[in-house]
């Protein structure tokens, strides 16, 4: 059974690839982008993900609120994970389907959550 891919959308380049490994050390494939533009790219391009894993405070025009609004109107099915560090966002400020993690959270938590939306 082919892996499920997970996007993760950080501008922090060690954190983007802790998140990232962890995750490939978990079983899922991941992908990678600094910013929504990015992000958005990879998702017209890779029909095979599953989830996202985005910051909410992205460098770029995009903040990863917004983005999760975006992923979740092209992409229904996609799972969403937000993390701040700096802001909190409420249940009904996200789309369905989304989580929020405050950081710092526990790299098990954010596995467990993806598991869990992709299931």
């Amino acid at each position: 059974m082919p892996r499920t891919t997970i996007l993760v959308i950080e501008d922090e380049p060690l954190i983007r690839m802790a998140v990232a490994d962890d995750l490939r050390d978990a079983g899922f494939h991941t992908l990678e982008a600094a910013n929504a533009d990015e992000a958005l790219d990879i998702l017209s391009a890779e029909a095979s993900i599953g989830a996202i894993f985005t910051d909410m405070d992205l460098h770029g025009g995009l903040d990863g609120l917004s983005l999760a609004w975006i992923v979740k109107t092209r992409w229904p099915p996609i799972g969403i994970v937000i993390t701040s560090g700096k802001r909190r966002v409420e249940r009904e400020q996200m789309p369905d389907r989304s989580l929020f993690f405050p950081k710092p959270y526990a790299h098990r938590a954010i596995i467990d959550a993806l598991t869990r939306l992709i299931s």
